[in-house]
């Protein structure tokens, strides 16, 4: 597969805008904690971060397409084995195309 970079638009997936949109409105507590005291305004050494980017088809809580670097917050809903599964296949899919994913647990 071809990394992702800004010619492929880093694999932005427009199919899946109303439901990022969706979820940028109705973010879980720990992710606005993360976007308001570190991610947003460039506060991360002067990176931007983007929430809840489709990638592929996915859509990324947090992404920084300049380091390709996704950060994933999961919640409750991720504790079970079909979700842990789920989340591999998705990193690794993500992994494929060049992003590195860094995933935290909020619970």
């Amino acid at each position: 597969m071809i990394k992702a970079s800004r010619s492929n638009l880093f694999y932005y997936n427009p199919n899946l805008k109303d439901r990022a949109r969706s979820l940028r409105n109705n973010m879980t507590k720990a992710e606005v904690y993360v976007w308001k005291y570190l991610l947003c305004d460039r506060t991360m050494k002067g990176y931007q971060f983007r929430r809840q980017r489709p990638i592929l088809n996915y859509i990324a809580d947090f992404v920084c397409l300049d380091l390709l670097l996704v950060i994933e917050i999961d919640g409750i809903s991720h504790d079970s084995d079909e979700a842990f599964e789920a989340d591999q296949q998705r990193d690794q899919n993500l992994a494929a195309i060049g992003f590195t994913v860094l995933r935290f647990s909020n619970c």
